[in-house]
């Protein structure tokens, strides 16, 4: 069982639990990038359950999960002051989903961020903090990302990070109303063992 709640929390982002009192944030964010975000958003097949009616029932879902063990739903905040965590502004999410345990020990991530900060860092950081506590708390071996190909955010993203690409999987994902092709990127513990924060920050030092 995933220990629930954990807060993460480095330089401007902080990746923590949606709150109940995040709602009114979450629909001004939501609202604004509307219409960046459509193309990429995962959409219900036909014949699939409906998802959560209400912004409450979304926390209790995402929060019951999370104690679970089955994912880590982190809202992304912007901390540009580097004051207190708990005064960061809701601007996206970082989470983690399908985690298996026993012999395969991987999971999965996928981000989003309000368009007005793309560009800060604030993605790349989240991912390289969530990475690590996985790698490093849950002692998982493998962090996979699937990402349309048509989505250049977020290959940038992976790209940054040093992710290491796999291949293509057709019709994987139902995303903006049909079966999607993604890309995949994945890294082993292995592969990082200074850390993915370490790596991210090293990436961005002048040589």
């Amino acid at each position: 069982m995933t220990e629930w709640p954990v807060q993460l929390t480095h330089g401007e982002a902080v990746l923590r639990p949606m709150r109940r009192r995040d709602q009114r944030d979450w629909d001004e964010v939501r609202s604004y990038n509307r219409d960046w975000l459509h193309p990429w958003e995962a959409t219900m097949p036909p014949g699939g359950e409906p998802g959560p009616a209400t912004f409450g029932a979304l926390v209790k879902l995402l929060d019951r999960q999370a104690r679970q063990g089955q994912g880590l739903p982190w809202a992304l905040c912007w901390n540009p002051a580097g004051g207190d965590p708990g005064r960061a502004r809701l601007v996206g999410q970082v989470t983690v989903t399908g985690i298996s345990r026993g012999s395969a020990r991987f999971a999965q991530i996928g981000y989003w961020i309000d368009r007005r900060l793309a560009g800060r860092g604030l993605v790349p950081l989240g991912v390289a903090l969530a990475t690590d506590f996985c790698f490093r708390d849950l002692r998982l071996h493998r962090m996979e990302v699937a990402i349309r190909p048509e989505n250049g955010n977020s290959l940038r993203v992976v790209q940054k990070l040093g992710f290491r690409y796999e291949g293509l999987r057709p019709r994987y994902l139902h995303i903006n109303g049909d079966w999607r092709d993604h890309e995949v990127f994945a890294l082993n513990a292995e592969e990082v063992p200074e850390g993915m924060l370490a790596r991210w920050q090293a990436s961005r030092t002048p040589r």
